[in-house]
């Protein structure tokens, strides 16, 4: 092993033994937790087990990057020692391989997600959190601004936020299941899923996984009984069916929803549906000028809704929609 990374390793990355499945606690941890595996893969050749929750390529693939992070670790001067370095360490030397397996290598070690360079700046608004979802099912998209996702409770941010009786249902259920009473981990299973949580069977593998809904922030599609809502809802499912997501989270809505932003394989998700016509810009919620620009250019093209003279705004539908629920109710 190269002296830098020894020599790091032995100072200040020793594995922490809170947090999740790989026992990271904070980004921090990431960093050390990292070092440690490339110490261990420089002397056993192998990658560390819960990896494969996280990324979607072969154990062979990850063995290769761990094989390009050890070298490029040992030209380092000097090697990564804070969250944020790490980040950008893993983001340039995997840069050729797929954006769903190098954000979930982030989240598997906690590590803050990089956006690409064509991420809109962001208006006044905070940053509440970021996700790192699991692939994202084809019935998790009901329409085109609004999504379901799940995230493994691996997660440092998940593991520390785990509710004690979800972990004892879901091993209780664990137990239920392999006596083949499934009667009970069934019981077992809606509590799990009343609680917010679910267990999904990903690559032949359970995983407890908390549920969130996400709203996309910024933009308004089409509904579904509306113009091109259909078509809004299959561009959605396009970019995002069978993919691990990056989410960076802003606000709750009242519906509980979070809003937040979506990318994709390198994509900025409402990008993609603003600039084929297929979402309005949101304007009232959200002035990032970039989103305007885009939605100008659908319109100057005549993309998508824009092919009407006059397309019905959804929120002006909405509002419609619900005046004539209330006139009917009084009839």
């Amino acid at each position: 092993m190269g002296n830098a990374l020894r020599f790091l390793y032995s100072r200040c990355c020793k594995p922490t033994t809170a947090g999740g499945s790989h026992g990271v606690s904070t980004t921090d941890d990431g960093v050390s937790a990292l070092s440690h595996d490339l110490f261990q893969f420089d002397t056993t050749s192998q990658v560390p087990e819960g990896l494969s929750n996280h990324v979607v390529s072969s154990k062979k693939a990850q063995a290769n990057w761990y094989r390009k992070l050890l070298d490029a670790w040992r030209e380092a001067k000097p090697p990564p020692k804070t969250p944020e370095e790490a980040s950008r360490f893993v983001v340039q030397t995997l840069k050729r391989h797929q954006k769903a397996d190098v954000e979930g290598l982030l989240a598997y070690y906690g590590l803050p997600h990089q956006p690409s360079a064509s991420c809109p700046t962001s208006s006044s608004q905070v940053v509440k959190f970021e996700l790192q979802t699991l692939p994202v099912d084809l019935k998790a998209v009901p329409d085109g601004d609004t999504i379901t996702v799940y995230v493994s409770t691996t997660d440092p941010r998940e593991s520390a936020n785990l509710p004690r009786q979800v972990r004892l249902a879901a091993d209780q259920r664990s137990k239920a299941r392999a006596a083949k009473n499934y009667t009970k981990a069934d019981e077992l299973h809606k509590k799990i899923t009343d609680s917010g949580y679910r267990v999904l069977n990903l690559q032949n593998q359970e995983i407890l996984a908390r549920k969130y809904r996400i709203r996309l922030r910024g933009i308004d599609a089409p509904e579904s009984s509306m113009p091109y809502g259909k078509e809004a809802k299959a561009e959605l499912v396009k970019l995002i069916q069978g993919k691990c997501l990056s989410v960076v989270v802003y606000d709750e809505d009242r519906y509980g929803r979070c809003v937040g932003d979506i990318y994709c394989d390198g994509k900025f998700v409402q990008e993609v549906l603003l600039k084929k016509g297929l979402a309005w810009h949101y304007s009232a919620y959200d002035n990032r000028v970039e989103l305007e620009n885009w939605e100008k250019e659908a319109r100057a093209k005549r993309v998508g809704l824009w092919a009407s003279t006059n397309p019905e705004k959804p929120w002006e539908w909405r509002k419609n929609k619900r005046q004539r629920v209330a006139q009917i109710k009084l009839l």
